[in-house]
Order: C-alpha cells, then sequence, then structure tokens
C-alpha cells in the first residue's frame, strides 16, 4: 500500500465528463486535481481519424467490452457493449456524431424536480463547450473548446436520401440541435481541420500543461473511502501496487453509466441487500445505484446498390483505400471524413406526438454486423433509433473484485410501445426507399426483406439483428425520490463529498447522441463545484467568481 497523498478533487474516469472536469477545476491554479484513468493514451493513429469509428469500435486495447445479460426480447442473445478504454473514454472511439437532444428532454428533466436542468437553464452550457463552425447564435457557441464541423464527405446517396425523405414528406433541417429537431439533413461531427475533436484532445490536452493537474492512467479505482458518511479519498491500483489518496474537497466519479454505479457498489453504497450477498460492508443502503439503466436500441433497412459506389466496395479494393486516403490526406474530405453516419433523419412515427420519437442515421454501405466486415455486394442502410425508450434495466456487481465485469441488462423491448415504435420506424424507412429519389439507386431490400410486412415479422427481425447504439445511461439518475442517487447538484444522497458527474445522472436518456449532453452535464457540473467553493469561501470559489 502506498500513500499517493493529497489533492482538492479526485476525478474518477478521464472520458467525456472527467476530461471537461480536469480542465474546468485546474482553471484555478492553487487547486490541485487528480485525474484517474484505467485505461491508457490515445496514441493509436485511427482513433484520430474520423472514419476509424469502424476499425476500432471492439478493439481490445482500445476499448473495454462489456457484454449485457441474456435479453428475453432479443431471443436470449447476449450483447457486446464497447466503451472507451483510453483518455477520452467512449469520445475517442465513438461515431463524432453531435446531436445534443430536444427541448423537450431538458424541460423533462426539470419537470421531475431537477431545478436548474431545463433546456433553458442547460443551453448556456451546450454554447460555452461548443466551437460551431458556422459561427455562434442564439443556439451555437464559439470558441469554446469541442470543435462541431459540417461533414465533408459527399455522395449522390446521401442526396437522394434526403430528398427521398423530403418526397416522403419530411422537411429539410441543416440544423438537429436549432429551434426545432424534425426533419432530415447532413450530420455535424466533432472534428477539428481533419482529426477526431474528442473530449481529451478538446480539453485536457490543454489542460495537461498545467502544474496542479496529475494524470494517471492504468490506475484502476477499487473503492471510494470514507470516514462515516463523508468521502475522503480513493483506492487505486496502479502497475501492481495498491494506492490510497486523499481529497480535500471532493471525490467526483465520472467513469460512466456502467464504471459509475459499479465503484459505488464496491464502496458500499447502493442496494443495501446486494453489496451484502457479495461481503461488501454497507455504507449507506441507496436502492436506485444501478437501476433505470438505458439505451438507445436500433434495428435497419439495408438496400443493394445499382453502381458500385459504395464504403463496402472501399472495403475490399486496396486501390480505393488508396484513393480514400489520398482524399482525406491532401483535401481533407471523402469517406475518412465519416462518422457513424452522414444522413440524420427525426420524425414522428404517428400523430399527436408533440416531438420526434425517432432518430435514422443513413450510411452508404452496410454491414454484416456493426464492427465486423461490410457486405460483399454495393449497399447502403438506413439504422432507426427510437429516441425515448420506455424499457428500464439494471446494473449490479457480481463481486468486490474491481477487475470483474457487472451483470448488466437493459431490458430492450420489454414494453409494447417500445416495439411499436420501432416498427412504425423502420416502416417509415422502407417508405423512403420507396420513393423515386431512392428508387433510381437501389435495386431490392435485402435487410429484412420484402416478405417482412407483419408486426411479428418485424419483431423476428429485431430478435435477430437489433443492436446497441451505444448510450447507456441513467444508471445513477438524478432526482430527489426514493429511487434517484444524486441531487440536482450530483450530489450522492446521504454522502458528503462525492458526486457523480457523467451520463449516468441523466433522468432519462436524451433523443440523439449522448456525448454532447455528458460535456454539458461536466461544464454545468464544475460550476457547481465553484459554486459550493464560493460558498466555503475557498481560492476556487473566489478564481471562478
Amino acid at each position: 500500500m502506498q500513500d499517493t497523498g493529497e489533492f482538492d478533487f479526485i476525478i474518477v474516469g478521464a472520458g467525456s465528463a472527467g476530461c471537461v472536469l480536469a480542465n474546468r477545476l485546474t482553471a484555478d491554479r492553487t487547486t490541485r486535481v487528480l485525474l484517474l484513468e484505467a485505461g491508457g493514451k490515445d496514441r493509436n493513429p485511427w482513433i484520430h481519424i474520423p472514419a476509424g469509428f469502424y476499425r476500432n469500435i471492439f478493439h481490445p486495447k482500445i476499448t473495454w467490452v462489456f457484454e449485457t445479460e441474456p435479453l428475453a426480447e432479443l431471443g436470449g442473445r447476449r450483447m457486446l457493449w464497447p466503451r472507451g478504454k483510453v483518455l477520452g473514454g467512449s469520445s475517442s472511439i465513438n461515431g463524432l456524431i453531435y446531436i445534443r437532444g430536444q427541448r423537450q428532454d431538458f424541460d423533462l428533466w426539470r419537470q421531475l424536480g431537477n431545478t436548474g436542468w431545463s433546456y433553458e437553464d442547460v443551453l448556456p452550457y451546450f454554447r460555452r463547450a461548443e466551437h460551431q463552425e458556422r459561427g455562434a447564435d442564439e443556439h451555437h457557441g464559439a470558441g469554446g473548446p469541442l470543435c462541431v464541423s459540417d461533414l465533408r464527405a459527399r455522395h449522390e446517396l446521401h442526396d437522394a436520401f434526403i430528398a427521398g425523405a423530403q418526397e416522403a414528406g419530411y422537411r429539410l433541417n441543416r440544423d438537429f440541435y436549432g429551434a426545432e429537431q424534425d426533419g432530415v439533413g447532413p450530420l455535424q461531427v466533432t472534428v477539428r481541420n481533419m482529426r477526431r475533436c474528442s473530449a481529451a484532445v478538446a480539453y485536457l490536452r490543454p489542460a495537461m500543461k498545467r502544474r496542479n493537474l496529475r494524470v494517471e492512467i492504468r490506475a484502476l479505482a477499487h473503492r471510494v473511502l470514507f470516514e462515516g458518511k463523508r468521502a475522503v479519498g480513493l483506492e487505486y491500483s496502479r502497475g501492481g501496487v495498491l494506492h490510497r489518496v486523499r481529497a480535500r474537497r471532493e471525490v467526483l466519479l465520472a467513469g460512466g453509466a456502467i464504471n459509475s454505479p459499479q465503484l459505488l457498489q464496491r464502496s458500499g453504497i447502493g442496494p443495501g441487500e446486494l453489496l451484502r450477498s457479495h461481503g461488501v460492508p454497507v455504507v449507506h443502503d441507496l436502492p436506485g445505484v444501478g437501476e433505470n439503466l438505458q439505451d438507445h436500441l436500433n434495428s435497419r433497412v439495408v438496400y443493394r446498390v445499382r453502381r458500385a459506389n459504395t464504403l463496402n466496395e472501399i472495403s475490399r479494393s486496396w486501390w480505393l483505400q488508396t484513393r480514400t486516403g489520398f482524399e482525406y490526406a491532401l483535401a481533407r474530405r471523402g469517406a475518412l471524413m465519416m462518422g457513424a453516419a452522414p444522413i440524420g433523419l427525426f420524425v414522428r412515427t404517428r400523430p399527436g406526438r408533440d416531438s420526434p420519437d425517432v432518430q435514422y442515421q443513413f450510411l452508404a454501405g452496410s454491414f454484416v454486423k456493426p464492427g465486423e466486415e461490410m457486405h460483399d455486394f454495393p449497399g447502403c442502410q438506413a439504422t432507426c433509433i427510437p429516441c425515448r425508450p420506455e424499457s428500464r434495466g439494471w446494473l449490479r456487481i457480481r463481486s468486490p473484485d474491481p477487475s470483474a465485469p457487472p451483470a448488466i441488462q437493459p431490458n430492450y423491448l420489454s414494453t409494447q410501445a417500445d416495439k411499436d415504435t420501432l416498427i412504425a420506424g423502420l416502416r417509415i424507412a422502407r417508405g423512403i426507399f420507396q420513393t423515386a429519389a431512392m428508387q433510381k439507386y437501389v435495386s431490392e431490400e435485402f435487410l429484412p426483406g420484402p416478405i417482412t410486412e407483419s408486426d411479428e415479422d418485424w419483431l423476428s427481425h429485431f430478435r435477430n439483428t437489433a443492436g446497441t447504439t451505444y448510450h447507456p445511461t441513467s444508471t445513477c439518475m438524478m432526482g430527489s425520490h426514493d429511487r434517484s442517487v444524486v441531487d440536482s447538484t450530483l450530489r450522492v444522497h446521504g454522502i458528503e463529498g462525492l458526486r457523480v458527474v457523467d451520463a449516468s445522472i441523466m433522468p432519462a436518456v436524451v433523443s440523439g447522441n449522448t456525448n454532447a449532453a455528458t460535456i454539458m452535464i461536466a461544464e454545468k457540473g464544475a460550476e457547481m463545484i465553484f459554486g459550493a467553493a464560493r460558498a466555503a469561501g475557498t481560492s476556487a470559489g473566489a478564481k471562478a467568481a
């Protein structure tokens, strides 16, 4: 056991939220911060090439690949859940799509009793984080650390899908996080010049030049240390050595929706019966830790394309790959500039919806399975993602061993409403492919195939092919009820000196990709921490003021 000293703040996890916290808190040069990351450095060059998402999503040196419990509504399959294993966390391996979510998402958070989390409350933090290529306005920021850029990968199928969606009755929308989210248009990505702008690049790199920040990689958190009901430090291992470090002010958990609840449970905070069953002494019985798990399930339709000009051909041709590499290096455009998908669409699947309830991502290529090889024919696909799943799952430790992965059960499609929304969404997608604009380019439906018509046919398709969109949230739910974990200042209920600041605090998953909202949470969380410092009269508070 080694004593690693004392810091004002200990941040666990150098992912999207942790990088933001490290940057903002060390802006006060009198505040000492320790940032711990269980993974390694983000040196792999494919991390920084936007299209490297497809290559790295299951890379064992870059991702932690968790696995769910058997999924009852998906034929008993288990599903792989990759998370980032390097500085920047999942912002270093994600699909780069920048979508904040809808105004209604954050207004719901406020309606659930979380003061200070309505859309109008959180918009300044989105704008503070953002460096919008198109410039600042009432919805967007300029000059922030996180670069948000237009896609530079033109393709005739992109134009055809946009035209087909408009032909089907959906409006053109070039700004999915402006006044309204409805419609079809090109997606924006977190890219600076020609490279991924991860949270590590945007926030951590500048902060690492400061002497008051210490970053330790391959440092696995074991448990939070307590004196009574106050968090006073952390126990972690690094290089085979067990360390203890003290926090003068707060311990900040930023490990995400899997690691933060797991660490709380191992530390004695969580459902008392679960903890006792694994021999973990109960510090505070908090039933909601690990509950309320949410994720965006998706399913897709795949079509054969008439011309051999899709990503499928590039994936099988050294010549085309070489040409694509030159396009990227010399012109900063082309297939290597793409994230998970270049074109987006948000729709309301049924009358009476007050905002879009399904998101689509269109790609001029098609996968046998995400993260695996592409089809051996010219193809394209549209992925359908219900925005607001009703299904709720859970996450629970299997043992007190910090290296043991938790049991994860998302309970996908456990409500009829979720099934109905996904079925309606895929029927809409099929309708777009049947428009004149798309029929010029596609020849036939490959997946699930034209014989899929009834609801039961679609459910069979889901059982065989539906997958995660890599958006786990809400396992340390913010709120004031008996199933919540943190209050509206992100403090853990019943514990002093401990906060959770990451995607796990979302009361409900946002309508879209979750990275932007996670960074917003950390921006707001940092200001709350400064606010507490001001109230206590510390130097950090004085600096922030």
